[in-house]
């Protein structure tokens, strides 16, 4: 079985910091939202990864390639973002017709790997939302198997959401399927949609079975990340917090420091996230993500996602400042 990421997404609601950052690698509760994917399909005996990749995708590679040096990786560009179907249309040469683990890439959930991998069944993640004309819509039988999929109706007749995750045994009709819709134009929403290449092999008789994930954390925007963050911390203290020792400072847990961090006179969490190298002085801060390389003086933060390599002094503010930034507010 082969994983496939795309990950080739500008990431448009999370500017100014994926200018400079893929959405991918941003930093959540320690870790980055690529790790949070990767590591359980890793875990569960998956050792060969396909990145889609566009925008910024250099970076995407080089953490890849250092951070998970022992997987065997390919790295295929769209330069064309038509839609994450056309995106896997990408991968077939690479895919054969072996199976495959479809995660989107900014998709974070809780579920069991390791049962859906033993399912005989292709499988697609999901869970009941409030408005589900935003996402791709599966409509269930009593057996849990889906009898149609449809990409962000006007007019939905089930409120259970496509997630993200996708387990496929016949890539080769999936494949099929996509050709015969980009040959044919059918697109949904301007893109060509992977969902509507699975409404197409459903109706040629391929069966899906529907798994439940546990948690959906949304990493779209500045706020639902800063809510993911918060709830991922909380799920990592739960299973013991790490002793932070810090010159005349105050830290109020859940929080995440990196490492080789300098921080004094401060008061930190809770529900902060902080990467490698940073000083921070005078500052008291909550609910924020701070970058690694940053530099903060005499400030207040709350609710504030702050990119790498920037330098901030000053008075109380809520932020949403990119990396390479340099503010002062004094």
């Amino acid at each position: 079985m082969k994983a496939i990421i795309p990950v080739a997404g500008a990431g448009t609601k999370l500017r100014p910091h994926t200018y400079t950052q893929p959405k991918a690698l941003i930093p959540l509760a320690g870790r980055t939202v690529l790790s949070f994917i990767i590591d359980p399909l890793k875990e569960a005996g998956i050792n060969e990864f396909i990145f889609i990749v566009g925008y910024l995708g250099d970076k995407i590679q080089d953490y890849v390639k250092a951070k998970y040096p022992g997987l065997k990786t390919h790295f295929v560009r769209q330069t064309d973002r038509q839609g994450i179907g056309h995106a896997i249309r990408l991968t077939k040469n690479i895919v054969n017709k072996d199976e495959v683990f479809v995660v989107l890439g900014d998709t974070i959930c809780e579920y069991d790997v390791q049962e859906v991998m033993k399912s005989p069944n292709s499988m697609l993640g999901v869970r009941k939302v409030d408005d589900p004309r935003e996402f791709g819509v599966a409509e269930i039988d009593e057996d849990r198997f889906i009898k149609h999929v449809i990409e962000k109706p006007q007019i939905p007749k089930s409120n259970m959401a496509l997630v993200g995750i996708y387990k496929i045994r016949e890539s080769e009709q999936m494949f099929q399927c996509l050709e015969n819709n980009i040959r044919q134009g059918l697109r949904s929403h301007g893109e060509y949609s992977l969902t509507d290449a699975l409404d197409c092999m459903i109706k040629l008789g391929a069966r899906f079975q529907s798994f439940k994930v546990e948690n959906w954390f949304d990493c779209g925007r500045k706020e639902t990340m800063l809510e993911s963050n918060a709830t991922l911390l909380k799920k990592s203290s739960s299973t013991g917090n790490k002793e932070y020792q810090f010159e005349n400072s105050v830290i109020i847990h859940p929080v995440s420091i990196g490492t080789d961090c300098t921080i004094k006179n401060s008061i930190i969490g809770p529900d902060v996230t902080i990467g490698d190298d940073t000083t921070i002085d005078y500052c008291i801060i909550k609910n924020s993500i701070i970058g690694s390389y940053s530099n903060l003086f005499d400030i207040v933060l709350d609710s504030s996602i702050i990119g790498s390599d920037s330098n901030l002094r000053g008075e109380t503010r809520s932020l949403n400042i990119g990396d390479n930034t340099s503010i002062d507010l004094g």
